[in-house]
């Protein structure tokens, strides 16, 4: 479990990481603003996003291509609570919807095809050792 939380936790510093450091670079090259409300909100999604993508032991019954589908679908749902409770202290205009979600749906496809392919490519790894392992015996 603690292996876990610290695989989680370096999980959630990268990517926010990698998302704060791309919000940064494409704000010098347009010449966008942020301010600290905009921070705060990404490392929230950065955190929801993480911790649904490691439970995706829990959908080992399942197809990968659907696991991929529910995730997406949990974390926009989660993401969707956050927005109904942010709205209660600022105005959210109702294209502000669409647009985090479109701002969130391009960065989460990339880093989730990165973390599913990370981990396919570690399942596949250790399948040829059981292999070789069972070859020996």
């Amino acid at each position: 479990m603690k292996k876990y939380f610290k695989n989680l936790a370096m999980m959630i510093f990268m990517s926010y990481t990698m998302v704060s450091v791309s919000a940064v670079i494409i704000n010098m090259i347009f010449g966008g603003e942020t301010n600290n409300l905009n921070e705060l909100m990404m490392f929230v999604i950065c955190v929801i996003a993480s911790v649904v993508l490691s439970l995706h032991g829990l959908f080992d019954g399942v197809s990968p291509l659907m696991m991929m589908v529910i995730q997406y679908l949990v974390a926009c749902a989660l993401i969707a609570v956050m927005l109904l409770i942010m709205s209660q202290f600022v105005t959210i205009s109702p294209r502000g919807w669409f647009e985090l979600y479109r701002s969130f749906t391009i960065p989460y496809i990339i880093l989730a095809g990165i973390y599913y392919y990370s981990v396919f490519a570690d399942t596949k790894k250790k399948d040829s050792i059981i292999k070789d392992l069972q070859k020996r015996a």
